[in-house]
């Protein structure tokens, strides 16, 4: 019956005035900060307005969980960087998970996904919470019923992927051309990264650069020095980071988690997890894949002194055998007023990532 309700809706939708009902889509221009890199997108997963839309309304969409509690915005809020302000993530049930969940920004220049780098693709990472049982622990056959039952999807699917029995790939591609606007790149450290290199500054970030201070600034120098800060090695480049790698960054002498190690069955991956984006992290607290410092001064505290070596310990760790960098207290202040200037506000309050209601 419900097929039949289907074919006839999309038999009507055919025969109505083109002026009235129009199935056609329209291509996404993605606008990429003019200091990143081009964004590589899936040739069998081109961006339309109309596919972003409805991967904006499935992010929010609480159908997605066994008992229509949990959407993906439940641990990844935009007013919390598109991350979770608790160290673990509560799914349904109230099952904890066992890592933080990581923020969900620039995601279209990843090459690996979740701390242990297990999906290699956007749209296969998205795939894995729906039927993780400590997160919505539900199969995909019975979420993509639960979104058939809603005549509008079935509307949606049809115009953007031309199916009319979509399934759990249409369902991942939709989310994935939707993350894929999440691009954060009006910050203060886009003007300092620009200006540095020498790059055209437009107006607004002619206005956004009258606002840095001194104190931005000399955070600057420490980060990217290698006798004081030394974070260049694992955080770099507009992105301000380095897609694909992991790192013991020496938290444990033993692992618990063996992070990467899980995946690749390599023991020199022990202990290794993704190093993920500095953006906006002055709003994604905890850190770190178990969520262990609550602020960023203990960040900073342990990479000044709580260094510990193991045997596959990140060889830029370099001031290892002394616990750390050993930052002064006036480096330590500097250096997190230039974390501070990965705060995008516009990305943060963007209204096209916000909550579009459900059907």
């Amino acid at each position: 019956m419900k097929y039949f309700s289907i074919l006839i809706l999309l038999f009507a939708l055919v025969s109505c005035n083109k002026n009235e009902i129009d199935l056609s889509i329209t291509p996404y221009i993605l606008e990429v900060p003019s200091h990143f890199p081009a964004m590589p997108v899936p040739e069998d997963n081109p961006m339309s307005v109309e596919g972003v839309e409805l991967g904006r309304r499935l992010f929010y969409d609480k159908r997605l969980s066994r008992d229509n509690t949990i959407s993906c915005a439940s641990c990844h809020s935009q007013e919390h960087a598109f991350a979770d302000p608790d160290q673990f993530s509560t799914g349904v049930d109230g099952n904890l998970g066992v890592r933080q969940s990581m923020a969900l920004v620039n995601l279209g220049w990843q090459s690996a996904f979740f701390w242990d780098g297990r999906a290699n693709t956007l749209e296969e990472q998205i795939l894995h919470p729906v039927v993780d049982p400590l997160e919505m622990d539900q199969s995909w056959s019975a979420a993509v019923q639960k979104l058939q039952a809603v005549e509008q999807y079935s509307i949606d699917f049809y115009r953007v992927f031309g199916v009319k029995d979509f399934d759990s790939t249409h369902v991942s591609k939709a989310i994935a051309q939707f993350l894929r606007t999440l691009v954060s790149g009006q910050a203060k450290y886009d003007v300092m990264y620009k200006y540095r290199n020498n790059l055209p500054l437009n107006a607004f970030e002619q206005e956004l650069y009258t606002q840095i201070t001194f104190e931005e600034w000399g955070g600057m120098d420490l980060f990217f020095s290698l006798t004081n800060g030394d974070c260049l090695h694992c955080h770099d480049g507009p992105l301000i980071e380095i897609p694909g790698l992991f790192s013991n960054n020496g938290m444990d002498t033993q692992f618990s988690d063996v992070g990467r190690m899980a995946v690749t069955g390599n023991p020199n991956d022990e202990g290794k997890f993704k190093v993920p984006t500095l953006r906006n992290i002055e709003y994604s607290a905890p850190y770190m894949h178990d969520g262990r410092f609550s602020n960023l001064d203990e960040v900073l505290n342990h990479y000044s002194f709580g260094v510990v070596e193991s045997p596959t310990i990140d060889p830029m760790m370099e001031f290892s055998h002394q616990g750390g960098v050993q930052l002064d207290m006036q480096e330590h202040q500097l250096i997190k007023a230039f974390l501070k200037t990965f705060t995008d506000e516009q990305f943060l309050n963007n209204p096209d990532f916000k909550d579009p209601g459900s059907y």
